[in-house]
């Protein structure tokens, strides 16, 4: 990373943008938003996918100007936000491969999936969090900082369209494609709490 000191702005900017976007990874999150969205309808799934890249940006900008101040002042470190994630992403998988979708028989409001777990901790979690804060150590000029600045913003803008366009998907594979879709989706969602949960052991034990 020492690197990104002698770089310029532009590509300091782009290197930001490819580790972002890389890291958040737009097309994995997509099949966990299609099996959640699978029962709105088409407007609403539309707004989730901005909502939730909106719901990521609101969480990543204010981790960008003062991550390590919350952290501190919370005396919560990275690993333990990282477990945090991965047991709320747990108990989301859990919801998936069991039928639950986050909508309740009884509940008369659906649950704004776009809060949670889209928008965090699936794409602002700790990876990006963390990357954006070490991009921002190492943001050294006004140019570089708003390099980073509109990296973090069209990260977002693609992560939006990529979901917004996912949702045509819906349309082929219809409701069994979505059941066969949510179960599929919270395989995977499974494997990546575990990952996670794991990683922060590891690292808040300081193991190998």
């Amino acid at each position: 990373m020492q690197t990104l000191l002698a770089v310029s702005a532009l590509t300091f900017g782009i290197q930001a943008f490819v580790t972002l976007l890389v890291i958040m990874d737009p097309p994995g999150v997509t099949p966990v938003f299609l099996a959640l969205v699978g029962n709105r309808s088409h407007d609403e799934r539309i707004r989730l996918a901005w909502q939730a890249a909106g719901v990521s940006l609101l969480v990543i900008v204010p981790f960008a100007l003062f991550g390590q101040v919350i952290l501190n002042y919370l005396h919560v470190s990275l690993f333990a936000l990282q477990g945090s994630g991965g047991f709320l992403l747990l108990l989301v998988a859990l919801e998936l491969l069991t039928g639950k979708d986050g909508e309740g028989a009884n509940s008369q409001t659906p649950t704004n999936v776009a809060l949670v777990p889209l928008g965090t901790p699936l794409l602002a979690g700790p990876g990006a969090i963390v990357t954006t804060m070490v991009y921002v150590q190492y943001a050294d000029s006004p140019a570089k900082k708003g390099m980073l600045g509109l990296a973090i913003i069209l990260v977002h803008v693609v992560i939006a369209l990529t979901l917004m366009f996912s949702t045509k998907i819906l349309a082929v594979i219809k409701e069994s494609g979505v059941t066969l879709l949510a179960r599929v989706a919270g395989l995977l969602l499974a494997a990546i709490a575990v990952e996670m949960i794991v990683a922060s052991i590891k690292g808040f034990f300081h193991l190998a």
